[in-house]
Order: C-alpha cells, then sequence, then structure tokens
C-alpha cells in the first residue's frame, strides 16, 4: 500500500521551497521531465522563464476576463487592461508548492507557519532593508482587511480619513464599509508627474481626521514617493496626530529610474512609529485569488489595539503561496520585473507616437499600472451626451461620461480599461491601464483604432445594465446576480457616485484587491 501521509512539521516548515518538492509521499512525481517543467511554467536552460507566451484566462471566472466579457454586451473584449492583476501564469515554485499541499488530503485548522514569517521577514530585509519585527506581523486575508480593522481602530463612523488624490478606488469602499469619509486632497501634476500639494494636505486635516491611507507605491499614478515626501508627510501627520496606514501591496514592482522606499525605513523613529505598514505578495505574484497579505508596525500598542478589531481568518494556501513566493520565487519575479518595464516603454513610446487622441504622463516610477487621459476622446465622441442618454430613466448609479469613455473604447477598440472618476478628485476624462500581460504590447496597439474615422461613428446607443446583471447584489433588492457564480461576491454593493456597477468596468478594484 502506498504511502499518502505527510509529516505536518516539516512540510509546514518548507512548503514552497524547491528543495521540498517530494514532501508529500503520494508516489506522484510533480517533475515528469521536460514536459512537466513546460507544463509548470518552468525556466528553461538558461534560467529564463517565458512571459511571452499567451495563457489563457477566459472561462476561470475571472474577473477581468469573465465579468468583462458579461458586463459588455456589446461584443467581445480582446484586451483585458482593467483590474490589477497580471496575466502571466504563475511562478513555477508557487504551483508545486500548492501542488504538494494539495496532496496531503487533509484541511483542518492551521495555525500560521512559522516559516511563513520567517520568509517575510527575509524577503523585505534582502530586498529593501526593512527590518520587520516578527512579532509585530499579523496576517490577514487581504489589505482591505487589514485596513478596515486599522480605520475602525483610530477612525470612530463619521469621522475623516485622508486621501491624496487620484488614489486606489478601493479606499473609497473601505471607508464607506467603515462609515467613514473621504477627505481628499488632490495632487498636483507638474510635468508629468504627480506631486502630493503638502500646503493643501496640512489644510484637509480637520479634528475629526484621524488617519491617512497613504498609496506607495502610488495606485493610480505609477509615484514611488522620495525619501522627502515621505518624511514631510510623515512630519505632519506626527504633529496633527493622524495614523499613516500605508498600503505597500505593488512595492515589488519598481520600473528603471523609479525606486521604492519603505515608509518604515524612514530615519525618524517617532514618524515611524505614527504608521502601520499593509503588504502582501498578491501583487508581486498574481496570488489575488490566494487571499492573503499582512501587516505590521514598529509601535507594538498600535498592533495590539488593530488586532482587537482585526478578524484573524487565515488562508491556507495563501500562505503556502506566499511563503514559497517569498522564499523561491525571487528569480521569477525579478524577470516579471523587467518584462514589465519593458511593457511600460512600448506603451509610453507608441501610444506618445500613434495615438494623439490620447494622452500619456511621464513613465509610472512603480506598479505595472498607467494613467491615461482621454480628455480629447470625450471631447471628441461627446462622452456627456452619450452619459445622458445612457442614464435616461435610470434610477441610482447614472453613467458617468468617464464610464461612456471607456464603453466607447470597448465597442471600437475591444480594450477593457478602468474608468478614471472612481479614483477621486483627479480622475476625470482618466482611465487605468494595466501592463501587466504578455500580450500587452498587442492590446497597446488595438488602441490606435481609436483615430478620426472611428470618432464618426461615436453614438454606439450605451445601453444601461442593471447592478445586479453586473455580479454584484442590488444595494436595494439584495437580488442575487443572474450571472450564477461568474464574478464572486466579496461584500455588498452599496450604490454611490464612485460605484457605478451597472456600467461596463467601472470600480471593480472597489471590490477586490
Amino acid at each position: 500500500m502506498p504511502q499518502t501521509g505527510l509529516n505536518r512539521r516539516s512540510f509546514l516548515r518548507g512548503a514552497g521551497l524547491t528543495t521540498l518538492a517530494g514532501a508529500v509521499g503520494s508516489g506522484i512525481s510533480l517533475r515528469g521531465g521536460p514536459a512537466a517543467a513546460a507544463a509548470l511554467g518552468e525556466a528553461d536552460a538558461n534560467g529564463t522563464f517565458d512571459f511571452d507566451t499567451p495563457y489563457n484566462r477566459l472561462g476561470t471566472d475571472s474577473v477581468k476576463w469573465d465579468q468583462a466579457l458579461r458586463q459588455n454586451e456589446m461584443g467581445t473584449i480582446v484586451a483585458g487592461m482593467g483590474i490589477a492583476d497580471m496575466d502571466f501564469r504563475c511562478a513555477p515554485v508557487i504551483t508545486r508548492a500548492l501542488q504538494d499541499r494539495i496532496a496531503h488530503e487533509n484541511w483542518g485548522y492551521l495555525e500560521i507557519p512559522k516559516a511563513f514569517v520567517e520568509g517575510i521577514v527575509a524577503w523585505n530585509k534582502k530586498r529593501y532593508g526593512l527590518d520587520v519585527n516578527p512579532e509585530s506581523v499579523v496576517i490577514t486575508t487581504g489589505v482591505h482587511p487589514g485596513l478596515i480593522a486599522a480605520i475602525r481602530t483610530f477612525c470612530p463612523p463619521g469621522s475623516r480619513v485622508l486621501l491624496t488624490t487620484p488614489t486606489y478606488n478601493g479606499f473609497y469602499g473601505d471607508l464607506r464599509f467603515t462609515g467613514t469619509k473621504p477627505e481628499e486632497s488632490l495632487m498636483k501634476l507638474v510635468d508629468g508627474r504627480y506631486q502630493i500639494d503638502f500646503d493643501d494636505f496640512e489644510k484637509r486635516i480637520s479634528m475629526d481626521t484621524n488617519a491617512v491611507i497613504l498609496c506607495n507605491p502610488q495606485n493610480p499614478t505609477g509615484n514611488t514617493w522620495s525619501p522627502e515626501d515621505l518624511m514631510r508627510l510623515g512630519e505632519i501627520c506626527l504633529k496633527r496626530r493622524v495614523v499613516v496606514l500605508a498600503d505597500e501591496i505593488h512595492c515589488d514592482f519598481v520600473n528603471k529610474g523609479g525606486r521604492y522606499t519603505p515608509f518604515a525605513t524612514l530615519p525618524n523613529k517617532a514618524v515611524v512609529n505614527n504608521s502601520i505598514t499593509f503588504k502582501a505578495a498578491s501583487k508581486s505574484f498574481g496570488l489575488a485569488a490566494m487571499k492573503c497579505a499582512w501587516f505590521f508596525s514598529d509601535n507594538m500598542d498600535y498592533i495590539a489595539r488593530v488586532k482587537a478589531n482585526n478578524r484573524a481568518d487565515l488562508s491556507t494556501l495563501g500562505m503556502i503561496a506566499s511563503q514559497a513566493a517569498y522564499q523561491g520565487g525571487e528569480d521569477w519575479l525579478n524577470q516579471c520585473v523587467e518584462y514589465i518595464d519593458g511593457n511600460h516603454d512600448f506603451a509610453q513610446k507608441f501610444i506618445t507616437t500613434n495615438i494623439p487622441l490620447i494622452k500619456i504622463n511621464r513613465k509610472a516610477q512603480g506598479t505595472y499600472l498607467l494613467w491615461v487621459d482621454l480628455t480629447e476622446v470625450a471631447n471628441r465622441i461627446d462622452a456627456n451626451s452619450l452619459a445622458a442618454q445612457a442614464s435616461t430613466g435610470r434610477t441610482g448609479n447614472p453613467m458617468t461620461p468617464e464610464d461612456a469613455t471607456v464603453r466607447w473604447l470597448a465597442r471600437t477598440a475591444k480594450v477593457a480599461l478602468n474608468a478614471g472618476h472612481t479614483y477621486g478628485l483627479g480622475g476625470a476624462n482618466r482611465a487605468r491601464m494595466n501592463s501587466g500581460a504578455d500580450e500587452h504590447r498587442a492590446h497597446t496597439r488595438r488602441l490606435e483604432e481609436v483615430d478620426l474615422s472611428a470618432l464618426k461613428d461615436s453614438r454606439l446607443g450605451l445601453r444601461p445594465v442593471p447592478c445586479c446583471d453586473a455580479g454584484l447584489y442590488n444595494s436595494a433588492s439584495k437580488r442575487q446576480p443572474s450571472g450564477g457564480s461568474i464574478g464572486a461576491v466579496v461584500r455588498p454593493c452599496i450604490e454611490g457616485n464612485r460605484c457605478a456597477w451597472g456600467n461596463f468596468t467601472n470600480s471593480v478594484d472597489d471590490h477586490f484587491e
């Protein structure tokens, strides 16, 4: 009788390491020669991973692809360039670790593996010189749950949370969820690069402002904040007794010429002690579905208080995948970052040279996101009128001009982007574009169809789609979405001026990491 058991203790110490791929004594080899290696996306003989071969995600209930197809009733989306996840196949070291764990056929309660926390500490020390106290690390099922716990800790319902905008639209959902209000400080666009308006930033702090959510690197603009910017922000917040909640989930994507400075590495320890940092392997390694993230602080009092509001649910496979990524995925990630940097260069040059109707800022310093200006496209197609027509007779969630513009792009170029208005002040006539794809360059070329000849056919009859048909609950009726299981519901859709689920591809990230 073949052995099918697993030494749980030794497995959890090293799950994810290449050297432990045979930890499961199931008699099934996960390395069946070149064919098996290719099936897992292994590196070639030169240690090079393949990021060029398209990887088909259709039919997997992908939000980025399947949900976008369903929401766009007018035709097929060829280029999914919206929601912030990558289209590459997973790093093979992660796939092997998951296969090993799945072969152990018991799914009882799991404690946090010590090796996982050790991997977090080692990763941040090696790559960023960041010393993370393992005793301060709190595991959670995503950055959103961690942020929500922190907001509940420091910000009473009805109080304000400061945001530098345009900013990640998911923050607005977290504030609605906690009953707090956004206080928006509009950033300045100087020579194609966003800058924090520190005078306005400080003016926005009132007696009921208790926290700021800092996005570093910044989503959607791609800024990596300088040590000087971070210090100035931190000193203002310390003086005004505002806690810094640093979302650094995009930290592993820094493009050539950019530099990521962890907030927790600032030299002023009082500033650092007034902060909590939130991270995950999910953006870096394409693990959003694994529901695993973590946060830490040098201020153990802050950690104790936030832990009291944090629902400590754990994802077994999420921890296994993240541990494998940190312990054995660095080569894959380095090549992925370089590949995406090339995608950024291509998009920058191609759009600037070939698509004059679309404006693009200077190259993003970090993230795999591009922030594009669609003002001229919106004006040419009269997006205001299109939005008004589509909203006629509709109650709640009227279509915005930005919605109309991205719907028009989907129709003419079959490219799905995220509408800019959901990213707060400064998002008007903007859109977010994702470069984390094997076919990014081909997708970008499709935008060339946005030309004057296409503009003459702009009035396309953009029909409103009920919110419940977009894959979420309708906040009034609580009716189940007609799409069945496609597009998992994370939490009910709360209708508001920043959430337009009835339209094509809007605040997806408001509900998904």
